[in-house]
């Protein structure tokens, strides 16, 4: 008992019927797939809630003690574990709840409880008041599946073309239900529930709430009865009742009475149709094929005792509570019996089919007639169900059909009653009160009957029979082809009726007849019919030229009455100054002819407005001229009543354009509305004084409506602008003056007899200003002041209406006020939820007043353009501002807020929420005013809630429909879907808009944040802490329908557009800094929201690839935000069950429970690609959704034009492009129609009219073609966006998500998989060319990672030595996507080269793989044999490496030119890439073969002839400011590649082949050093941009390279070289000069000088220019002088660097400044090594060049053995030290020798540091922490940089650092070797000259022994270059034998043993090792030799 006990928390009252309702919906109405075995389970379980139908769970005392414990003890709930405890107040309602309803107290506190869970719904309700609604909801929902059962049943009257299997279950089930007596329940029910008895209940007990909640309970209640009553109904019409059950009805039906009005309700309708269905036989006429079936279904011809039970019912005198009724239910038995008399089976019912004549009598005497016009065809709900529309049309058909007798009666009947009522008038005696008016009663019956026809069914064609005699006539339409057949005898005998009714026709019935024409000849054919049968009957009287013999129901007779209306009214026109105007005269127009007179003129309105034909006929016959005599009669005094009908009656002629041009001039000329003052007339006549003087004083105002009535369908057809011309200023401006003045701005003010007709006249006239304004487009002329001339005056010519109306509300005028306050006044009705006399007019008014604010929105900018360019003196609000103004009524600024409010009533009236929606969309666009609108839209509470719920309920709207086809409005329902849906769109779009703009702006409010501050809203579900149900929420759950389903997201596939944009609006949420926050957190929490959505992806739309594409779109980067957020935050099972989603290729399988799943998911991640074998993969979601984007896109063909141009035609085109919302360039379609329709009006002549057709057909294909381009543009956008987006979700997965997510073998695995699915798709040969920029930037992402990832898994030492490939991706792989690469780059042939930027980037990261890393020198391999190193095996490097290169040299020619060609013109970037590409390829390329094409095409010499051009851009670099960097970018590359082509001896000659140097000695941009000091306050504070220096040196340095390069490869052509290189060295000799010399020695220009001196020693030699043979002689002598300059120089600065300023560098390196680059040091140390080491070659390579032998060779240093000064001692300042002539003297042998002694020093410590560090790099794993931290610091810029890199990376940084600095201590060591080794040498030859070989000068004996020679060989006498101008010798000229002594006593000092020992292990560690072990000791022992050898 207990488990029956718990409560179910969705109450067993709601829930389950509310489910029970949808699957009843979706199986039956919506038709879903699957549906019959989920209603078959929902029926059985709720077969006991049908059979007990509305019956509630008894109370009881247990229940109740139960309830009342649930405070103390609490109480169970289902699904939920535990119990719980419920507070005192909830208990207290749920008694209050079970005794107002008498439900149980257990049902009464799930009611409640249940609506405490749906109060957000209902904002406003407390949760006892939900319940109310939830408890007649369920009752509803119960009811509603029950009239569905009924409907889906297979029957005699409709079928909803269900499957077989479906009916078959209704059926069944539906026959159980009324076997056990469903019928007397329903009935019983019927009579139960009273809307007004429940009201008092629920008032009693507090149980209503505001309006809105009473008007939903008592719809709730309405409806239900009414489902139950249609139940009975859809029932009958498809089966008949039982006896018991048709006798019951009867029973019911006796007790019924009408409605206020006669009337019946729309639930006693139902039941009354029931019975006539019951009694209905007429469809065995029909002879369907399973009419045999029915037959023998039928009680009537089955069942005996029905017949009699039913007959003598009906027979019983007793009479009804309606007799009217009794006599219609007596008609359908007497013509069902009637029927029945004619059937065989009928011969066994004859004692009852005889009575049906008395049973007609009898119905006859009920006023039958009379009771079926007022009871049911007038009532509300008798025009909305086309069945009962059927039942009735064969009531009256069948009695004028099978009764023809008693039709006969009453026409003969009739005939008398005329008689006697003649003679009555004739004697003046009262009328004879036993007058019967059935034939009356019947024609209006038929009139009334017919006219209305909701559903376009036209069953009045059924009187006409198209006759023999319509044969001949001209009006022959295309249906009357059908006459041939012989028409069926119904259809003939109902035609007769029509016909011989009008034979001779009584007076009496006059009016009668000429109304049931009118119901008769409503619709196009009838129309058709009825025209044509009063044409015939006055065409045999034609000649009688009086008419009057002719039939008095003919067009000729009518219009000939109306002649002499019009003849004998004439002549009584009063004259307008007349006092008597007011008094019409006493012969005029009698009532009864009145009546006459209206009932002609509605008839031949109908007629006219419904065929053309007809219209075009009568207006151009020539003797009845209809419109000129109806003109006529609206000037002659003839009441109101009957000019309302003659206006309505021109209005239907007014609808043909043809004759609304002429009517309107007609309407001009008879002056009906006064618009030329006669002069000296003294008031005003026509129409006007009628509505002020006649209807104001009768309060009723026909004449005013049928004014504007007309108007507005004049306005429609034809505007005339020369409207009046020649007697006043032209146009219709007087016309919008009456209508702007006279009625609409006094409308509120004026008495109205009937109330609604206020609202009648408010709406017929704003339909007039509405189409004048959507009809008006804003053009230059309307700005401009024209005049017209009149009788001699010019006076200021009128605007177009429309323009006028445009003015008046852009101005705070009467006309906008009173439109903002009728928008108060409608929303006020509308809260009061109460009807009232003109609402829908009201509702209609309001609609035309949003349309005109609409309008203007959407207007006014184009209009305000046009005023400002024309400088016209109109003034003009926007009105935007305007409706910000204080309304007069409230004192409050709350126009917007009302307009904004009736979004509240979107369930009633859908039109103006829509108009209201895109109004407020069209404001949205003002930030100024958003932020206003906020705190408009928030300061009052209610309002504010009461707006919100008003968004909410428009959004979560579950009717609307997104529209497929164009103009399908037909079906009321679909359009009111539609508009539900364009209003979402409209108010998802404002939330779009807004949030674009700063806060606050309403979007937030909606949204339901925080609106001053988002960031910190905490969002919660609906009802959770308060928080009400927000537009987010409505967003959500619409997107969140059906994600739990395999089929995904309902929204996806129901409205496309509308899910595009919820995921947009989420996407901005997501992407805004402000809201991300609290979006996100809310979407991963509460919803689950991405990962239940991406889940589905790809969203694959047939019909609407765009949508799917955008809503794929969004959706994607809304999860590369959430992946980019999650990864920051460290959620890591966030990120990777989003990441798995993303790349699993194993199906998801899902488990039960949590730890299974997590096991599973570990081990799929460590060993996915052990098992693949087992499990058949699936695709990667993200693969697949590269799938669903089509990179073919079909294009347009080009307009094929036969009389347009089409270079015109397109240029017209581009002028009506327009940038649409979504930032699409589309063309506006109506815009360009208007242009060329335009164009085809202004053509002239016959020829063109001829054409016209032509012409048309051609600007529609021309249209056509526009809206094709317009969808492809559309499309590729979308493909775009679609693209890009999954581009970004890449990038994000492969870059922001923790790495150890994806394994390395699985990344590089989907890597190349994303790699060769993107290469496919846009190789493809139909892919569009504008996708292909997007995949070439995801393809660089792509192999960038890849590259990545292979070499950070080979820098971990995985996979170098394995064969099988390189690393974990196997090398053929690699080479598919290399192929792919090039194929790419070759697709995108000669454009696109922007595009082949990226993919020049993709070639260089993918060439990078095979590119070796840096290894540790270790200073072992050079002991390797030479032969050891050729058999070595081929290792994964230079294996991949050849094998790229060969598939790069199958491509040939074709991949050379388009790589060539982009290096030497184009775009700059790609012009740097494809330089690189080159420089890359040709590093690999052995074979030379790209380096011989570049030589062969002219490439290479093209390349150098542009360094000339650079020339000038790199100079404009040097100033301060420089423009742009990018010169110099592109000629480092090009300096790059050219020193790349020069480190092949064939490059090198080539390029001096080119003339590279003479290029360069051209360029003046080395000769412009920036002055260093000036520039230093410029520096980019940024650092980005480089100080002018940084920039020359960049400029500098790549020039000193390649010549570097150069000199160094051409050695068999080395003079050549040399001697060019030179030339330039001598021609920018200042510049090289000033460098030499320069002062101050940083980083930068000790590279400058490493570089330079370089250089000057491999060319500034004596002998370099005589054996070039490129200098003319005379010229020589100054090229010496120069290079003996740089040979001064270089050995200064060898002393400054060896010497004086050595210390003070080495300190300076030490410390590094903040912005320098952490091995600052070591880049200095190495420059200045390589300074010294260059110095001393360039010495060493002088003095062998000058001689063999010591005792010839020239001196470079002065005997002096002392040391450079501040060595020992304190540190003094060595520049100051050295005398000025320092620099000039020749430096001395101990400067050398103090070099040495340093270098042998640097060695040591060098070998030390390289050593530890070989040593940390072996034990890498085993470093300390903070050690690796340091290591880290010298490769990762920025402070706290290295705490955020992970250990992984942290050891692979350590380790390439290692690398580094082993590296650099390498180099140190080879150059500190080769210094050494010159150092040695030098001293070695000097000191062999100055102790062997040199004569002291006491000796006085010249100085050099081969002076002589040597002067002969040089043409300068210089010693050894180093003389200064001075004299000669200057230095040594004084050398004395003393001097000599201690030269030999310094130098022996110094080349003690310790040095020596040194020297020899440098020799012993460093140079064995390079194989060159013998020159050290060789040299030591010689100098050795030298210093011991005694003195001479």
């Amino acid at each position: 008992m207990a488990a029956q006990m718990a409560v179910n928390s969705g109450a067993s009252l709601w829930g389950p019927l509310k489910e029970l309702w949808e699957t009843v919906d979706g199986a039956v109405l919506r038709r879903q797939p699957e549906s019959i075995h989920l209603l078959d389970l929902q029926l059985k379980k709720h077969k006991a809630n049908f059979l007990s139908l509305f019956r509630n769970p008894p109370k009881s005392a247990e229940q109740r003690e139960k309830v009342r414990k649930a405070s103390t003890e609490g109480i169970a709930i289902q699904g939920q574990q535990g119990s719980r405890l419920l507070p005192e107040q909830l208990l207290k309602e749920a008694f209050i709840l079970s005794d107002l309803f008498d439900i149980g107290e257990l049902a009464a506190l799930e009611l409640l409880l249940a609506g405490e869970q749906q109060q957000p719904y209902f904002p406003g309700l407390t949760r006892g008041l939900v319940a109310v609604l939830l408890y007649w909801d369920g009752k509803l929902c119960l009811a509603n599946s029950l009239r569905t059962l009924m409907q889906s049943r297979h029957g005699k009257t409709f079928t909803l073309d269900l499957s077989g299997e479906l009916v078959a279950l209704t059926m069944h089930f539906t026959d159980e239900l009324m076997n056990q007596g469903l019928t007397k329940r329903i009935l019983s029910l019927v009579s139960e529930i009273n809307l007004t008895r429940e009201f008092d209940r629920l008032q009693k007990e507090r149980g209503l709430g505001n309006e809105k909640h009473r008007k939903e309970v008592s719809d709730l209640i309405k409806e239900s009865r009414q489902a139950l009553a249609d139940s009975l109904f859809s029932w009958t019409c498809q089966s008949p009742l039982t006896k018991d059950d048709t006798l019951a009805l009867i029973g019911h039906l006796e007790t019924v009475t009408t409605q206020a009005d006669g009337s019946l309700d729309s639930v006693n309708m139902a039941l009354v149709m029931a019975l006539l269905y019951c009694l209905d036989v007429s469809f065995i006429e029909q002879g369907t094929e399973d009419r045999e079936d029915l037959l023998q279904a039928l009680p009537l011809l089955t069942e005996r005792q029905y017949v009699s039970a039913v007959h003598s019912r009906l027979m019983d005198g007793q009479p009804w509570k309606l007799p009217g009724l009794q006599a219609v239910c007596r008609l359908a038995w007497a013509l069902s019996l009637r029927v029945l008399s004619q059937l065989p089976q009928g011969c066994a019912l004859l004692e009852f089919t005889e009575a049906d004549e008395v049973l007609a009598d009898q119905a006859l005497l009920g006023d039958v007639f009379l009771f079926m016009k007022e009871g049911l065809v007038d009532s509300e709900s008798f025009s909305h169900e086309e069945f009962y529309i059927r039942r009735i049309h064969s009531l009256i058909t069948d009695f004028l059909a099978l009764m023809p007798m008693k039709v006969k009666q009453l026409r003969n009947r009739a005939d008398e009653d005329a008689r006697l009522v003649h003679m009555s008038l004739q004697m003046d005696s009262e009328l004879p009160s036993s007058l019967r008016k059935d034939l009356d009663h019947l024609m209006i019956l038929i009139g009334e009957f017919y006219s209305k026809d909701s559903f376009g069914l036209e069953l009045g064609l059924e009187f006409w029979c198209p006759t023999e005699s319509l044969q001949h006539t001209s009006l022959q339409g295309s249906y009357l082809g059908m006459a041939l057949q012989r028409p069926p005898h119904k259809q003939v005998v109902l035609s007769k009726f029509v016909r011989q009714m009008g034979d001779l026709l009584p007076s009496i019935l006059y009016i009668s007849y000429l109304r049931m024409l009118k119901g008769l000849a409503n619709g196009p054919q009838c129309a058709h019919y009825c025209f044509s049968l009063l044409k015939t009957n006055g065409a045999t009287h034609s000649d009688n030229i009086q008419g009057v013999s002719g039939s008095p129901v003919s067009w000729e007779h009518f219009f000939h009455s109306l002649m002499l209306y019009h003849e004998n009214l004439r002549r009584d026109i009063p004259n307008p100054d007349a006092t008597q105007y007011r008094h019409p005269p006493p012969r005029g127009i009698t009532q009864r002819e009145l009546e006459g007179l209206t009932s002609f003129l509605q008839l031949l309105t109908t007629v006219i407005t419904w065929s053309e034909n007809a219209r075009l006929a009568l207006c151009e016959h020539p003797q009845w001229t209809p419109v000129v005599v109806m003109l006529g009669l609206l000037q002659c005094s003839v009441p109101p009543i009957l000019k309302a009908e003659v206006l309505h009656c021109l209005a239907a002629f007014g609808k043909s354009p043809e004759i609304a041009a002429t009517l309107w001039q007609s309407l001009e000329y008879t002056q009906i509305l006064q618009t030329v003052r006669a002069p000296g007339q003294r008031q005003a006549a026509g129409i006007e004084v009628e509505l002020n003087e006649i209807e104001s004083s009768c309060e009723e105002y026909p004449l005013t409506r049928g004014f504007c009535h007309l108007i507005s369908t004049l306005v429609e057809s034809s505007l005339p602008v020369n409207l009046g011309a020649g007697l006043r200023v032209p146009g219709f401006q007087p016309y919008l003056n009456f209508l702007r003045d006279s009625v609409f701005l006094p409308f509120p003010t004026r008495a109205y007899r009937r109330p609604a007709e206020k609202w009648e006249v408010a709406e017929t006239v704003l339909e007039v200003f509405h189409k004048l304004l959507r009809d008006y487009e804003p053009q230059p002329s309307d700005f401009i002041q024209e005049l017209v001339e009149l009788q001699g005056e010019q006076l200021p010519a009128h605007k177009p209406p429309g323009h006028s109306i445009m003015f008046h509300l852009l101005n705070d005028s009467p006309m906008l006020a009173l439109c903002l306050s009728l928008l108060e006044e409608g929303v006020r009705q509308l809260d009061t939820y109460s009807p009232f006399p003109g609402k829908k007019h009201l509702e209609s008014a309001v609609l035309h007043c949003l349309g005109l604010l609409d309008l203007a929105l959407q207007k006014e900018v184009m209009f305000m353009d046009l005023l400002r360019e024309s400088q016209a003196s109109l003034l003009v609000s926007p009105l935007e501002q305007l409706l910000q103004g204080v309304s007069p009524q409230t004192k409050r600024a709350d126009h917007i807020v009302n307009v904004a409010r009736y979004l509240y009533h979107s369930s009633s009236n859908p039109e103006a929420a829509f108009q209201s929606a895109k109004i407020l969309r069209h404001i949205a666009n003002y930030p100024n005013i958003q932020s206003r609108l906020v705190g408009d839209f928030t300061h009052d509470q209610t309002v504010s809630e009461k707006l919100m719920a008003g968004f909410v309920e428009c959004l979560d709207n579950e009717e609307a429909e997104e529209k497929t086809e164009k103009g399908d409005d037909s079906d009321p329902q679909k359009k009111v879907a539609r508009i539900r849906h364009e209003t979402q769109i409209h108010i998802l779009n404002l939330l779009i808009t807004s949030l674009e703009l700063k806060t606050p702006n309403l979007a937030l409010y909606l949204l339901g944040y925080e609106v001053k501050n988002p960031s910190s809203t905490n969002l919660q579900d609906p009802g959770v802490l308060g928080c009400p149900r927000s537009c987010l929420h409505a967003i959500l759950s619409l997107l969140q329908r059906g994600t739990e389903k395999r089929s995904g997201p309902v929204l996806i596939q129901q409205a496309p557009h509308l899910a595009e944009l919820c995921y947009q609006v989420i996407y901005q949420l997501c992407a805004c800094p402000e809201t991300s926050g609290p979006t996100m957190r809310y979407l991963r929490t509460s919803q689950d929201f991405l990962f239940s959505h991406l889940r589905h992806l790809p969203f694959i739309l047939p019909t609407n690839q765009i949508a799917a594409l955008s809503q794929m779109s969004w959706l994607m980067k809304t999860a590369a935000i959430e992946l980019r957020v999650t990864s920051l935050n460290r959620q890591r099972s966030h990120t990777q069950r989003l990441v798995s989603l993303l790349l699993d290729d194993q199906p998801h399988t899902q488990h039960t429970a949590d730890g299974e799943l997590c096991m599973e998911d570990e081990t799929r991640s460590v060993s996915g690609f052990l098992h693949f074998d087992t499990v058949s993969k699936v695709r990667r979601k993200l693969l697949s959704v590269l799938d669903s984007i089509d990179f073919s896109q079909d294009m347009p063909e080009l307009l094929q034009l036969d009389f347009f141009e089409r270079i015109q035609i397109e240029q017209v085109i581009a002028n009506c492009e327009h940038v649409s919302e979504q930032g699409h360039t589309v063309c506006n379609v109506k815009l360009l129609h208007r242009v060329l329709v335009a164009e085809v009006n202004a053509l002239q002549g016959l020829a063109a009219i001829g054409q016209r057709p032509l012409l048309m057909e051609e600007v529609n294909s021309i249209l056509q073609q526009v809206v094709e381009r317009n969808r492809v543009r559309r499309s590729l956008s979308a493909k775009r966006h679609a693209l890009r987006s999954w581009r970004s979700l890449v990038e994000t997965l492969l870059i922001a998500c923790p790495a150890d997510l994806i394994p390395a073998e699985d990344r590089q695995l989907i890597i190349r998989e994303l790699l060769l699915d993107l290469h496919d798709k846009v190789l493809s040969d139909d892919a569009a060319g504008e996708l292909m920029p997007i995949v070439a930037g995801a393809v660089f992402t792509l192999t960038a990672h890849l590259s990545q990832s292979v070499q950070s898994e080979q820098q971990q030492g995985v996979g170098l030595e394995a064969s099988s490939g390189f690393a974990s991706i196997a090398n053929s792989a690699l080479h598919l996507v290399l192929r792919k690469l090039l194929d790419f780059i070759l697709c995108t042939g000669g454009g696109y080269q922007r595009l082949r930027a990226h993919l020049y980037g993709s070639l260089l990261y993918y060439l990078q793989i095979a590119q070796k890393p840096e290894e540790p020198d270790t200073l072992q391999t050079a002991g390797k044999a030479m032969w050891e190193r050729l058999t070595a095996p081929e290792d994964g490097f230079s294996k991949l490496q050849r094998e790229n290169l060969s598939i790069i040299e199958s491509y040939g020619k074709a991949l050379m030119e388009v790589v060539c060609r982009d290096a030497c013109d184009g775009h700059e970037i790609s012009r740097m890439l494809a330089l690189a590409v080159l420089d890359r390829i040709l590093s690999i390329d052995r074979q030379n073969q790209w380096l011989v094409y570049i030589c062969n095409s002219g490439y290479l010499r093209s390349l150098v002839e542009s360094l000339r051009q650079d020339d000038v851009a790199l100079q404009s670099l040097l100033t301060p400011q420089p423009p742009l960097l990018k010169p110099l970018y592109i000629y480092e590359s090009k300096m790059a590649l050219l020193t790349r082509v020069a480190k092949t001896g064939q490059g090198a000659v080539e390029l001096l082949r080119s003339g590279l140097v003479a290029q360069l000695i051209e360029c003046q941009v080395f000769d412009m050093i920036p002055d260093s000091d000036a520039h230093r306050m410029m520096r980019d504070p940024s650092g980005f941009i480089p100080s002018p220096m940084d920039r020359y040196r960049q400029i500098l340095l790549p020039t000193l390279r390649l010549f570097q390069v150069v000199l160094t490869s051409t050695t068999m052509n080395h003079q050549q070289g040399a001697a060019q290189v030179l030339q330039w060295l001598i021609v920018h000799a200042d510049t090289i000069q000033s460098l030499l010399r320069c002062q101050e020695l940083s980083m930068g220009v000790l590279q400058e000088l490493s570089l330079l001196t370089g250089i000057i020693s491999k060319t500034a030699l004596p002998g370099a220019l005589e054996t070039s043979g490129e200098v003319n002689s005379a010229a020589l002598p100054e090229f010496q002088g120069h290079i003996n300059r740089f040979q001064r120089l270089s050995l200064s600065l060898l002393a400054r660097l060896a010497g004086s300023e050595r210390e003070r560098l080495l300190k300076q390196a030490e410390i590094a400044a903040p912005g320098d680059p952490a091995d600052r040091r070591e880049v200095m140390e190495v420059a200045m090594q390589q300074v010294c080491a260059n110095i001393m070659e360039y010495c060493q390579t002088l003095l062998l060049q000058s001689s063999a032998q010591a005792q010839f060779s020239i001196c470079l240093f002065s005997p002096s053995g002392s040391e450079p000064a501040g060595r020992e001692g304190g540190r003094s300042d060595l520049s100051s030290a050295l005398p000025s002539m320092a620099y000039s003297r020749a430096p001395s042998l101990g400067l050398v020798m103090y070099l040495l002694k340093n270098s042998a020093a640097d060695f040591f410590r060098f070998h030390q540091s390289h050593r530890q560090s070989l040593g940390k790099l072996q034990t890498l794993d085993q470093l300390p922490p903070d050690e690796l931290k340091e290591l880290c610091q010298g490769l990762v810029s920025g402070p706290g940089g290295v705490e955020k890199i992970s250990s992984v990376q942290r050891s692979l940084l350590a380790k390439r650092r290692l690398v580094q600095l082993i590296n650099n201590r390498a180099k140190l060591l080879a150059l500190c070797s080769y210094v050494i080794e010159t150092c040695l040498f030098v001293l070695w030859r000097h000191l062999e000259f100055y102790l062997l070989h040199c004569t002291p000068t006491d000796l006085k004996d010249t100085l050099l022994p081969g002076a002589s020679l040597y002067k002969s060989r040089l043409a300068d006498e210089s010693f050894g270059g180093l003389q200064t101008s001075g004299g000669r010798g200057l230095g040594l000229s004084r050398l004395s034998q003393q001097d000599l002594d201690m030269l030999k006593n310094d130098m022996a000092a110094g080349f003690g043993e310790a040095l020596q020992r040194k020297l020899l292990e440098v020799e012993g560690l460093y140079s064995q090792v390079r194989s060159r072990y013998t020159f050290i000791q060789a040299l030591v022992r010689r100098i050795r030799g030298l210093l011991r050898q005694p003195k001479s």
